[in-house]
C-alpha cells in the first residue's frame, strides 16, 4: 500500500460506483485532497476508461490520471454477494459517488433508501444526464448531451457553421466539479446540523446551464437569443483572436477602457486611444469591425513573439493559443507545479496534471497513479468484514477479482 492519505480531506472515506468521466472525476477531486476513495469496478475489464485513447502496456494513459489516489476493488454489482459486499463498504464511508442511470443502483439494492438506512450520515452524490426526477430521468445522458441541452453547444463555433464540440468532455467535468462541491457542502452541513447525510443530485445539463452567464435573463427580459460568434466576445470590444505573421494566433482582451487606450498606443494608433467616441465600451461596440480590423492588420504583420513582447510591455492581456507542447515548455506551468511525474507499472514514468487549486497549508497531492484493476479488492473486503473464504468464493464465480497492487 502507498503512503497514507494526507491533506484537508484526510479521514473522509468515499465509495465510488461509477464509470468513465463525471463520477470518477468527482471522486478523483476528493482523492487529490486526501480522501480515501474506494473505486468499485467490474471484474471483466474494469472502468471502460482504462481502454480509452492512447495506451501504455494495455492501460490507458488517461486512467493513470483519472484513477490516481484511488483503491481499486473489482466487484460485479449484478451479483448478490458482491452487492452485499458493496453495502458493507457503504455502511462505513462518508460519501458515495455514482453516475449510473437513475434506478440502476436501486435494482441492485444499493440505492439511497437502502444505503442511508445502513448509514444515516451518508452523503450520496448522484450524477446523471437529467437528474433523479423529472420526465427525462430515465433517458441515457452523457456529457455531450448535457452540453447540447444546457446551451453550450449552441454558443460554440462560427455563426455560419454547425455547432462544434469544445474539445474535451467539458459537460462531464463541470458536473463533477458541482458534485465535489455538493459533497463538501453536505459534509459541512452534517458536521454542524445534526449528523444526517443527504443526496447531492447533479444533472449534467443543469451543471452546464449553470455556467451560461446572462443567457436566461437576456432572453426573459428582452427575448434575446445569443448565438455563435466564433472567437469574438460580442458586446465587449476588443476581445478576440487575431492572426499573426508567422501563422499563429493571439488572443487579446483589451475591453477595459484604460487597457484599450494602452493597446491603441502600443500598435501606433494614439489617435484612437484619445478618441472620445471610443472611450467607453458602448462606443467601441458600434465600431467593432473597424477596431478588430486594425488590430488584425497590426498582429498579422508581426511574428507572435514580437506581438506578445509589445503587448506585455504595454500591460495588455494577451496569449498565444497553446497546444500541449506549448504548455509543457512554458515556465509558468513549471513554476506552479502543474506537471507531476509518477512511475508507471512495468517501468518508465508519465507526467500527470498538477493539483488544482493550490492550498497554502494543506495542499493536494498525487500519492499513486491509477492502480491495476482489483489491486485492493482483498484488502478492502477484509476491512469490510468479509472472510477470505467469502472473498475466494466471489472470485471463483467471477463476481470479484484480485490483483497485485
Amino acid at each position: 500500500m502507498s503512503a497514507p492519505a494526507a491533506g484537508p480531506l484526510a479521514g473522509v472515506r468515499v465509495l465510488e460506483m461509477g464509470t468513465l468521466i463525471a463520477g470518477p472525476f468527482c471522486a478523483r477531486l476528493l482523492a487529490e485532497f486526501g480522501a480515501e476513495v474506494i473505486k468499485v469496478e467490474a471484474p471483466d475489464g474494469g472502468d471502460p476508461l482504462r481502454s480509452w485513447r492512447r495506451m501504455h502496456q494495455g492501460t490507458s494513459l488517461w486512467w493513470f490520471a483519472q484513477g490516481r489516489n484511488k483503491r481499486s476493488v473489482a466487484l460485479d454489482l449484478r451479483d448478490p454477494g458482491a452487492q452485499d459486499a458493496a453495502r458493507r463498504i457503504a455502511a462505513d464511508v462518508d460519501v458515495v459517488v455514482e453516475n449510473f442511470r437513475p434506478g440502476t443502483l436501486e435494482r441492485w439494492g444499493l440505492g439511497w433508501e437502502r444505503l442511508s438506512a445502513l448509514n444515516p450520515g451518508l452523503v450520496m452524490v448522484r450524477l446523471s444526464g437529467y437528474g433523479q426526477t423529472g420526465p427525462y430521468r430515465d433517458r441515457p445522458g452523457f456529457g455531450a448531451i448535457g452540453e447540447a441541452m444546457g446551451g453550450l453547444r449552441h454558443l460554440t463555433g462560427e455563426p455560419d457553421r454547425p455547432p462544434v464540440r469544445v474539445g474535451v468532455s467539458i459537460g462531464d467535468s463541470i458536473a463533477a466539479l458541482y458534485g465535489a462541491f455538493g459533497a463538501l457542502a453536505a459534509l459541512r452541513n452534517r458536521e454542524v446540523n445534526g449528523g444526517r447525510g443527504q443526496v447531492v443530485d447533479v444533472a449534467l445539463y443543469e451543471a452546464v446551464f449553470g455556467l451560461m452567464e446572462s443567457l436566461l435573463p437576456e432572453y426573459d427580459a428582452q427575448g434575446f437569443v445569443r448565438g455563435r460568434t466564433g472567437a469574438a466576445l460580442p458586446g465587449i470590444v476588443p476581445s478576440n483572436t487575431y492572426p499573426t505573421g508567422d501563422g499563429r494566433f493571439v488572443v487579446i482582451g483589451a475591453n477595459a477602457d484604460a487597457i484599450f487606450r494602452r493597446l491603441m498606443d502600443a500598435i501606433g494608433r494614439p489617435d484612437l486611444a484619445q478618441d472620445p467616441a471610443l472611450a467607453r465600451n458602448e462606443g467601441r461596440v458600434a465600431r467593432t469591425a473597424e477596431i478588430d480590423g486594425l488590430i488584425a492588420a497590426w498582429t498579422g504583420a508581426r511574428p507572435i513573439d514580437e506581438v506578445l513582447r509589445v503587448l506585455e510591455a504595454a500591460e495588455v492581456p494577451a496569449s498565444r493559443i497553446y497546444d500541449i507542447a506549448d504548455i509543457v515548455r512554458d515556465p509558468q506551468y513549471a513554476a506552479r507545479g502543474m506537471f507531476e511525474r509518477v512511475a508507471l507499472p512495468g517501468g518508465g514514468s508519465v507526467a500527470l496534471p498538477g493539483i488544482v487549486p493550490k492550498l497554502s497549508g494543506t495542499p493536494g497531492s498525487t500519492r499513486w497513479p491509477g492502480p491495476p484493476l482489483g489491486a485492493h479488492t482483498r484488502e478492502v473486503l477484509r476491512a469490510a468484514g468479509l472472510a477470505d473464504a467469502d472473498i475466494d468464493a466471489l472470485v471463483a464465480r467471477g463476481a470479484a477479482a484480485c490483483a497485485a497492487p
